[in-house]
């Protein structure tokens, strides 16, 4: 499985907070994805001057939650990596469009990766 990117992703329901603090920390807007899965989730990721990324995402959650947002080569290869390990999906769900596809997976412990594989190639 060859990881393709690796950084913090925080949901929360103020995204516009979130994104101050961290432009302020030196980090600039660099890729918005919009009504993801067909709702009112935005997703804006970020990127400082040394190239570390965070991802920001706008969701309706009861509180925020900071995950880690793993992008992969080959999506179906690293779901078989995790579930083989123990982790789970609870809600069932991949999310795919054109660009992306991708699925929450959490740990037998409890923390949760957001897998995802770029699509590259689309319109």
């Amino acid at each position: 499985m060859k990881i393709t990117s690796f950084n913090p992703l925080i949901i929360t329901k103020d995204a516009e907070a979130a994104i101050a603090l961290f432009e302020a920390l030196g980090f600039e807007r660099h890729h918005n994805r919009k009504d993801i899965d067909g709702k009112d989730i935005t997703n804006v990721t970020m990127k400082d001057a040394n190239g570390f990324h965070v991802d920001i995402a706008q969701a309706n959650v009861p509180q925020d939650k900071t995950i880690i947002r793993m992008n992969v080569s080959d999506f179906d290869e690293g779901y078989q990596f995790l579930t083989e390990r123990g982790f789970t999906h609870p809600s069932g769900r991949i999310i795919e469009d054109k660009s992306s596809k991708s699925a929450m997976i959490v740990s037998p412990s409890g923390f949760a990766f957001d897998l995802c594989q770029h699509i590259k190639d689309h319109d």
